[in-house]
């Protein structure tokens, strides 16, 4: 068989592969707009580091609630603490990343400004990974999955999303999972203050512990509780579209 047709029809698909790519991308975003994601891709990878160190017993606690099955004092403090302008943004917060430019320049150690769509692009699609080349081709692929939530999902969605799978403590995911395992209650009895306290190990809960707080973990709770009420408390998710 002649090498340059077979080359050429290589060629062809080459080009296309790109174009296959971005249509699959839109239709996984749009089929997760209405279906509740059974895991993501850091549950999936956090299982099988398990299972490569030997630990057979490990497993994911993860159990889905709807927005309006868990304590509204959740989603709201996830918003007070990590992303103040996630209604009006349309998933980068430009000033919040200028401030952190600004901040880091002058020596400062800040935390960073993804907001709630960025973090949840990674936490639902994106690998963990080392080196330059590897960050800039995750963070390239972020901002693509974090165009894709904003333009498909409404907001509610999002926060709905993200009060699901974020990651509370080691393999723990999620408002229900993380209140059954710290609290033994249901997500829909948190308090306001176990809400701002989940919170608050964000986005380090493997560093920092909702079950036994520490002076930090205390003192964000409470100016995440100043700020829940600063964004109109509860009354907030009435807003969202």
């Amino acid at each position: 068989m002649n090498a340059e047709p077979r080359r050429r029809r290589w060629l062809r698909w080459l080009w296309k592969l790109p174009l296959l790519l971005l249509v699959l991308s839109v239709l996984q975003v749009l089929a997760l707009r209405f279906v509740d994601p059974p895991f993501t891709a850091f549950m999936a990878a956090r299982q099988v580091q398990a299972w490569r160190s030997g630990d057979w017993t490990f497993h994911i606690a993860y159990e889905w609630r709807d927005l309006d099955e868990m304590a509204a004092s959740l989603p709201v403090s996830l918003v007070a603490a990590e992303d103040q302008n996630f209604a009006r943004h349309n998933g980068f917060d430009f000033a919040a990343i200028e401030q952190a430019h600004a901040s880091n320049a002058r020596g400062r150690k800040v935390r960073g400004a993804s907001t709630i769509s960025q973090q949840l692009a990674k936490n639902l699609f994106l690998w963990s990974g080392q080196g330059t080349a590897s960050r800039w081709v995750r963070k390239g692929i972020e901002a693509w999955y974090t165009l894709l939530i904003e333009a498909l999902w409404p907001k509610s969605r999002i926060l709905e999303v993200y009060a699901n799978v974020a990651e509370f403590d080691d393999g723990i995911y999620g408002a229900q999972a993380a209140a059954r395992s710290f609290w033994r209650k249901d997500a829909a009895r948190l308090s306001s203050g176990q809400s701002a306290t989940l919170a608050a190990v964000l986005p380090s809960p493997k560093r920092y512990s909702a079950s036994r707080p520490g002076p930090y973990v205390q003192r964000r709770a409470r100016w995440i509780e100043r700020n829940v009420r600063r964004i109109g408390g509860t009354g907030y998710l009435d807003a969202l579209d």
